[in-house]
């Protein structure tokens, strides 16, 4: 039996991040947003008890692209071993991937993959788990995770896979732009942990203003509330980012911000002209791989 599903990235509206914790992590306060930028994972049920992985890319050409490993180390084939244990089942499954999501661009493309691996092979292998279950599997295999299981919008605390849901209307339009090569989220952390040694970092907390504006699906509003605790860390370790993020404010963007840990830069469009006339802009600037157009918020992990 074969099943393939699609799974979106996601941005972050707001990143809170505090200070790092015993055990190495850091308490975030964030917004997510799932955004309909999806790649796809089809899990194939094998005779035998192997987990196999095979992935292909349509990522632009100018794009570095960082490896992405096809063995154990792959977030997908950890999340069909965990739900194999977890279930019971006996038999091995392949899982193709299909990437659009940048690697390494602060969109939680593995993660994503995570999801709809545990998804995938939930269908492929007829274990029948609910999404609770599902969830709860998901937040063992990274804080991005139990999100895409969901996608719309929603707060994320914890280190960022305790989600609740938010009161929001509306559909944004967002204009992201590609780095030429990837950011590794440890390195910005550690940046981020240098870069405060010496500095009390506060309780990360969501926006007061980020949230009404989500509430009144207000555009403006939101590209106000944008923030990024890590802009700072990211900025210092790839300083042309800046150049990036001025670019789209020049070219009218209601809002700029990186996503997560970057590199990716996210620009906030009224409308489907505006964030045309913002790509256009970007896509002459020579920091920008490529400029990609999207909307959100849409669904989480589902069955295509």
């Amino acid at each position: 039996m074969s099943t393939t599903v699609r799974v979106p990235a996601k941005i972050n509206l707001c990143l809170g991040v505090g200070p790092v914790r015993a055990d190495g992590f850091h308490p975030l306060a964030t917004v997510y947003q799932a955004v309909d930028l999806h790649d796809e994972v089809r899990a194939t049920v094998r005779d035998d008890d192997q987990i196999t992985v095979v992935v292909h890319t349509e990522l632009d050409s100018r794009v570095e692209i960082a490896v992405v490993p096809e063995d154990d180390d792959n977030l997908a084939v950890r999340a069909a071993r965990l739900l194999r244990e977890h279930a019971g089942v006996s038999t091995g499954i392949d899982l193709a991937i299909r990437k659009v999501i940048p690697v390494a661009g602060g969109m939680a493309g593995g993660s994503a993959d995570a999801a709809a691996s545990l998804v995938a092979c939930n269908e492929a292998w007829g274990t029948g788990l609910s999404r609770a279950e599902l969830e709860s599997l998901a937040a063992q295999l990274g804080s991005d995770v139990p999100f895409l299981l969901h996608g719309g919008n929603a707060i994320g605390g914890g280190r960022g896979e305790t989600i609740s849901p938010v009161l929001a209307q509306g559909s944004y339009h967002w204009v992201f732009a590609m780095a030429h090569e990837g950011l590794s989220t440890k390195a910005v952390y550690a940046e981020f942990d240098r870069l405060n040694a010496h500095e009390r970092v506060p309780d990360p907390e969501v926006p007061d203003g980020l949230l009404a504006a989500l509430r009144a699906g207000d555009a403006e509003a939101l590209g106000e509330s944008l923030s990024n605790d890590l802009t700072e860390a990211a900025l210092a370790l790839r300083p042309e980012l800046e150049d990036t993020l001025s670019i789209g404010l020049e070219a009218g963007a209601l809002g700029a911000i990186l996503s997560g840990s970057g590199p990716t830069a996210l620009f906030l469009a009224s409308d489907e002209q505006h964030s045309l006339d913002i790509a256009f802009a970007l896509s002459s600037a020579s920091s920008c791989a490529d400029v990609v157009q999207s909307r959100g918020p849409v669904t989480g992990a589902r069955l295509a």
